[in-house]
């Protein structure tokens, strides 16, 4: 569970990312879930759009993530950030230390 110090953090070193991906009509399933569990291992911090044609919502997308110990960091508009941290990388993103 990431704090809110840690959470601004966060979104500080999101603003300037693009969406690498996005949920669109076809929803969510197993391969968007391991392209995105891929993607973290190597670099901790991501975008991702929900497109004006999908039937997914934000709890749906939350739900379906955090399944697999993805945490939600912010939500703006129809694009969620989302963390998960990675032992592989070889610079991972230090958090601020919780109280």
């Amino acid at each position: 569970m990431l704090t809110p110090k840690q959470k601004a953090y966060l979104k500080g070193l999101a603003h300037p990312l693009k969406a690498c991906f996005q949920i669109g009509k076809d929803g969510l399933n197993e391969n968007f879930r391991n392209d995105v569990l891929n993607y973290l291992n190597k670099h901790e911090l991501l975008k991702i759009s929900i497109l004006n044609n999908s039937s997914v919502t934000f709890d749906e997308a939350e739900q379906f993530l955090s399944e697999v110990g993805i945490e939600m960091v912010q939500k703006i508009g129809r694009i969620l950030v989302v963390y998960k941290h990675s032992e592989i990388i070889d610079k991972p993103i230090i958090l601020p230390i919780r109280k």
